[in-house]
């Protein structure tokens, strides 16, 4: 959860639902929250656009993954060691995406612009809107030899380590 939490972007995975591509893996690095700084719940919300490819894949068919590296986490920063070397982190959670509720949406605004703040900035004409994952797999890999399959319960009930 520490990565999920500490994660400013990550790569969602669709399958596209495009012309020349339609039925392929498609993926696009996007800015995520779990929530503000104080407060994680371990459910990736995203700011979108229809106008991105990713969501038309979404309304085909709405499961995805998403993958947050450890790119620049204190591992690999302090050993030099190359962003794609198995002992940095990688988590990867897959489930439904989901349009915010406008019960959620308060909620998704504060976490999103408190971690993003310049995305409050960006053009209005996009039509931008807020999603969430419904986490229902999560896969760690965190050093050579494959990938840790942790439950939901264990993810959901683990608390991230302060920044």
């Amino acid at each position: 959860r520490s990565l999920a939490h500490a994660s400013a972007w990550g790569c969602l995975a669709t399958v596209s639902a495009h012309e020349k591509i339609q039925g392929l893996p498609f993926g696009n690095c996007l800015p995520i929250s779990d929530g503000p700084i104080n407060n994680s719940t371990g459910i990736p919300f995203f700011y979108m656009t229809a106008k991105d490819p990713v969501v038309a894949d979404l309304l085909k068919n709405p499961m995805a993954s998403l993958t947050l590296p450890e790119s620049e986490g204190e591992f690999c920063r302090k050993n030099i060691v190359d962003p794609e070397d198995p002992r940095c982190v990688r988590l990867t959670l897959t489930g439904q995406m989901i349009a915010v509720s406008p019960e959620e949406v308060e909620f998704a605004k504060q976490a999103m612009f408190s971690r993003h703040p310049g995305l409050r900035k960006w053009p209005r004409q996009y039509e931008w809107f807020f999603m969430k994952m419904k986490v229902e797999h999560i896969w760690l890999q965190k050093w050579y030899g494959g990938v840790s399959d942790i439950s939901r319960e264990e993810y959901f009930k683990a608390v991230p380590r302060k920044a």
